[in-house]
């Protein structure tokens, strides 16, 4: 009898218990440009093992980005980031100014990615591959909305 007043009562207080809030941690996507002249900081991709050289200070952060979707290419699917206007110009000069260079995505300060920057890109649209299996991309694309929401809330409202 006794147990089962001790079962009864710990299955009534697991039911009172609310539950624990989900707070996901902000996903901090930084964007380097490729280190040719000077030196830098060497990083290296985490699949690859690709290291390349880039400058110490992001020419992109996560409050330049607006949006995040996956795009689907020829090549498989990428992460789509969509900048702010001002950083699509600048994203549009960076681009025009170092033909060959390569971005390198930091996710969370750790190289995701890179995207070698073969003609001027338009429209602040930035398609790159990250070296992670597409079945994380969604995951992944969720964190650095809520991170865009967070620092853009008049976008997140369109």
């Amino acid at each position: 009898m006794r147990a089962a007043t001790v079962l009864c009562l710990g299955l009534a207080l697991a039911g009172c218990r609310s539950a624990a809030p989900n707070h996901s941690t902000p996903e901090l996507a930084r964007f380097f440009l490729e280190s040719v002249d000077s030196p830098g900081e060497t990083v290296t991709l985490p699949l690859s093992g690709v290291q390349i050289s880039v400058q110490p200070k992001p020419v992109f952060t996560e409050y330049d980005i607006v949006n995040v979707e996956i795009a689907e290419t020829d090549l498989g699917q990428c992460l789509k980031f969509h900048l702010t206007p001002a950083a699509a110009r600048d994203l549009y000069r960076l681009s025009a100014a170092n033909p060959g260079r390569r971005l390198v995505i930091s996710l969370g300060g750790v190289p995701f990615g890179a995207r070698r920057m073969d003609r001027p890109i338009e429209h602040g649209i930035l398609l790159i591959f990250v070296e992670t299996p597409d079945s994380a991309l969604p995951a992944l694309v969720v964190s650095l909305n809520e991170t865009c929401a967070a620092l853009h809330p008049a976008a997140a409202k369109r």
